[in-house]
């Protein structure tokens, strides 16, 4: 089972590149997370934004991997626990089943892309900006991975 993130999105600040690596370096190598930039489409006169959404679409959909599961960040999408996450990557495991967790670009994702996503979770009702969503994504992998192998790193 291996988990990849698409982001659409590229030249995050260095803060976020840092945190990502020093998250993703903690866990063991067989559960590090690839992270996917997919660049994002400027909007402009001729491009408006269903047209963006089409074009930034095409592209995640080009990213999977033929025998991913992807599961789209939406604001609308079931909200899930840091257990819920846990469980979620438990069950993965024992289906053998890759991942790809996607982040969408400004304006969401285009209807093709939803269509096709097996979940779409919601990290919150808050809106974030695009580089902190990284941030929180490869935090609760970690976190959830902490939570499978009893580490002491989540607590309630």
């Amino acid at each position: 089972m291996k988990i990849r993130l698409l982001a659409v999105g590229q030249k995050m600040p260095k803060w976020v590149q840092q945190t990502y690596n020093d998250y993703n370096k903690r866990l063991s190598k067989p559960q590090q997370i690839e992270l996917v930039e997919i660049l994002p489409v400027h909007r402009s006169k001729t491009i408006n934004v269903e047209k963006a959404k089409q074009i930034e679409g095409m592209s995640i959909l080009s990213a999977l991997k033929a025998n991913e599961k992807m599961i789209v960040l939406d604001e609308h999408g079931l909200a899930i626990s840091t257990k819920h996450l846990a469980q979620s990557i438990t069950k993965w495991q024992m289906q053998s089943v890759d991942i790809a967790i996607v982040i969408g670009g400004a304006d969401g994702f285009s209807q093709e892309v939803k269509s096709k996503a097996s979940a779409q979770w919601s990290l919150s009702l808050l809106t974030f900006p695009h580089p902190i969503v990284r941030v929180i994504v490869i935090e609760q992998i970690y976190r959830a991975y902490s939570i499978i192998a009893n580490h002491p790193y989540h607590r309630e």
